[in-house]
């Protein structure tokens, strides 16, 4: 089991770093100037040659890239002592540092990994990222809980009752959930439910889980505008959850043991509740694990059409206003979550099942 969790440990860090190199490449490739973005389009050169020798966009892309690596990495090389040079360990940049082993005038150093500063705003990426995290995150585990709750119940009604009405109905929802894309039904949900009915549903069609107080007092909580962007992002995943809970509960009542718990003189709803649902959810439990993970990186589009303030709109923002450090600590950010959510998902499928270990 050892060397199975090193293996994928070990994939899991050549995925990263691939994920690095294409990103870093790809936005370095782009055109527009950091230094003009950053001083405005009728800045002066010399200003513009000395944002770029500070940003190090004056070196090499090799050099660049390395130096980017150096400062993603939480063990890195840093010079201490003289502050020209270009690997120097500036406090500015790096807020929380501590010196593992020194040797002459440079230091192998612990610290948090720095995703540079945004052109726009100067305030660092880390730090934007985090404050747009915890929303998204709240949405993502909404719109999930609200697609397994909902989904498996409407999965088992249709098992019970296959080829009726409700179960016919079903299925033209999972291939319209599964078929149409999270923007257009975003569109869709906030024109119907927060504009043609808001007399009914007084919902917005934007806003984010605080609003502000019109008298300035400060912020409150509004549980109300997470309703539309959680049930839009949760359409999907729940098309999918009623699909594989109702042919995967079809597939388990054939089964012998089933036929045994019916001659026994079991009732159908114990049969399905205390024998059948338990091994018709295997595969339900493998989509949730991919689609939790899948949801943090998708809301983007659903968060921008609900104003809500997540990674979504900030990638959005950023992209808008060439950001590039912003959008590259994005990407980096949702990258590592999807590849973390993945590695545990690999080491509870070893640990179920042992056949796995060996690939």
């Amino acid at each position: 089991m050892g060397q199975f969790i090193l293996k994928r440990f070990w994939y899991g860090i050549l995925v990263l770093f691939g994920v690095i190199m294409v990103v870093f490449l790809l936005f370095n490739v782009l055109p527009g100037d950091p230094a003009r973005m950053m001083l405005g389009q009728r800045a002066d050169n010399a200003s513009v040659e000395a944002i770029n020798k500070d940003l190090g966009r004056d070196k090499p892309l090799t050099i660049q890239f390395l130096n980017y690596l150096n400062d993603l990495s939480p063990l890195s090389l840093h010079n201490v002592k003289d502050a020209e040079n270009f690997w120097f360990l500036d406090p500015a940049k790096y807020d929380k540092t501590l010196k593992i082993i020194s040797f002459g005038s440079s230091a192998l150093v612990l610290k948090e990994p720095y995703l540079r500063r945004s052109y726009q705003s100067k305030r660092n990426v880390s730090e934007i990222l985090a404050e747009g995290f915890v929303n998204t995150i709240i949405l993502a585990c909404v719109a999930m809980a609200f697609a397994i709750v909902i989904g498996i119940a409407v999965g088992i009604v249709c098992a019970i009752y296959k080829n009726s009405l409700i179960d016919r109905l079903s299925l033209v929802f999972s291939v319209l959930g599964m078929s149409l894309p999270s923007f257009f039904v975003a569109i869709l949900n906030a024109w119907i439910f927060a504009f043609v009915l808001v007399r009914f549903t007084g919902l917005n069609m934007s806003g984010s889980l605080y609003g502000v107080d019109d008298f300035g007092q400060g912020s409150f909580l509004e549980l109300k505008n997470l309703i539309l962007p959680a049930i839009t992002l949760g359409i999907r995943p729940l098309a999918i959850i009623v699909e594989l809970t109702r042919n995967s509960l079809l597939e388990v009542m054939t089964q012998d043991y089933i036929r045994t718990a019916r001659a026994k003189g079991l009732s159908k709803s114990r049969i399905i509740l205390k024998h059948a649902l338990k091994n018709a959810l295997n595969p339900v439990v493998t989509a949730i694990s991919g689609w939790l993970a899948s949801l943090l990186a998708g809301a983007v589009f659903v968060e921008f059409v609900f104003d809500w303030k997540g990674i979504g709109v900030v990638i959005v923002n950023a992209l808008e206003k060439y950001d590039f450090p912003v959008v590259m600590g994005a990407v980096l950010f949702i990258s590592i979550i999807l590849i973390v959510i993945n590695f545990f998902v690999d080491i509870i499928y070893g640990l179920l099942d042992p056949r796995i270990r060996l690939h």
